[in-house]
């Protein structure tokens, strides 16, 4: 088990975690602290529980429209297969007129 320090909002953090998280463990803090800054800048004279409060509510507001996103683009690629069944469909139907259609000719050109 491998420890490793993370730097957020101006305090050090201390935590065990598996070998080789460490690079990744410090990204996650790197994002974590630019939503810490971004939340003292826009806020200033927070405490630092209020200040990562923030920061969390920060990430989390852009999870959510990530989420959002992946759904809405989930939602048109269900169209996308929709549309493409209805025009076989369609294509379907299309033939199936012609063919009454020749048959009514056929039958109008007998009589």
């Amino acid at each position: 088990m491998a420890e490793t320090t993370l730097h957020i909002a101006a305090r050090q953090y201390d935590i065990g975690c598996r070998d080789g998280d460490e690079p990744h463990l410090a990204h996650l803090a790197r994002m974590i602290e630019d939503k810490a800054r971004q939340a003292q800048q826009t806020t200033p004279g927070l405490t630092e529980v209020r200040t990562l409060l923030f920061a969390a509510l920060f990430l989390a507001d852009e999870l959510n429209d990530m989420k959002r996103a992946e759904t809405g683009r989930q939602e048109r690629l269900t169209l996308d297969a929709d549309d493409e069944s209805a025009a076989v469909a369609v294509e379907g139907l299309a033939a199936r007129i012609e063919k009454l259609r020749e048959s009514l000719a056929a039958a109008a050109s007998a009589a």
